[in-house]
């Protein structure tokens, strides 16, 4: 079986710079969810790592995580698609944890519990923080622009030797044909 690890914010949801603090603030992406669907019908099994620094802001609790979640699953399961677990770190960035991107601890998590091998998985993501964890864990990172993309390019010119799309939709077309060609 063949795992993806997608961001949340700015790849699958519009991102907000003042937090999504509501399943009424979770909007999809256009063509993400479907783009999620057509991984799943290839036979990739989809995971989440999403920093949710949120939380240890007070500006919503795990309840709420919980119902974002739970919106975004019900949401994909009408295109056909599933979401095998969301990893996510709740974190503020000072608590120095392991687990927010850009430290590779989700990617570690998601390895020790599914036993992928992180030099064969794609690590789809927009920020800074997404391509660091990526490099850290040795994943195949792809960059999309929405979200903070455009601008993690201009901030890391390193990273324009990464695979870069428009958008997950178009990001899961490279992604499923260089399966086919494997």
């Amino acid at each position: 079986m063949s795992y993806i690890i997608l961001d949340r914010d700015g790849v699958i949801n519009f991102d907000s710079s003042e937090y999504i603090k509501s399943p009424d603030e979770w909007t999809a992406i256009p063509n993400s969810l479907e783009a999620i669907a057509a991984l799943n019908r290839a036979g990739y099994k989809v995971l989440i790592a999403t920093n949710q620094s949120g939380i240890a802001r007070g500006y919503y609790d795990l309840e709420t995580l919980d119902e974002i979640h739970e919106k975004l699953k019900r949401e994909l399961f009408a295109v056909g698609g599933v979401i095998e677990e969301i990893f996510f770190c709740p974190h503020h960035p000072d608590d120095g944890c392991g687990c927010r991107k850009p430290k590779p601890g989700m990617l570690h998590a998601i390895q020790e519990k599914y036993d992928i091998i992180l030099s064969e998985t794609y690590f789809i993501g927009d920020s800074l923080a997404d391509a660091g964890a990526a490099r850290a864990a040795g994943c195949q990172l792809i960059l999309v622009m929405t979200g903070n993309g455009q601008r993690t390019i201009k901030r890391d010119p390193s990273l324009s030797e990464v695979p870069q799309f428009t958008d997950l939709a178009e990001a899961v077309q490279h992604v499923l044909a260089e399966s086919r060609k494997k």
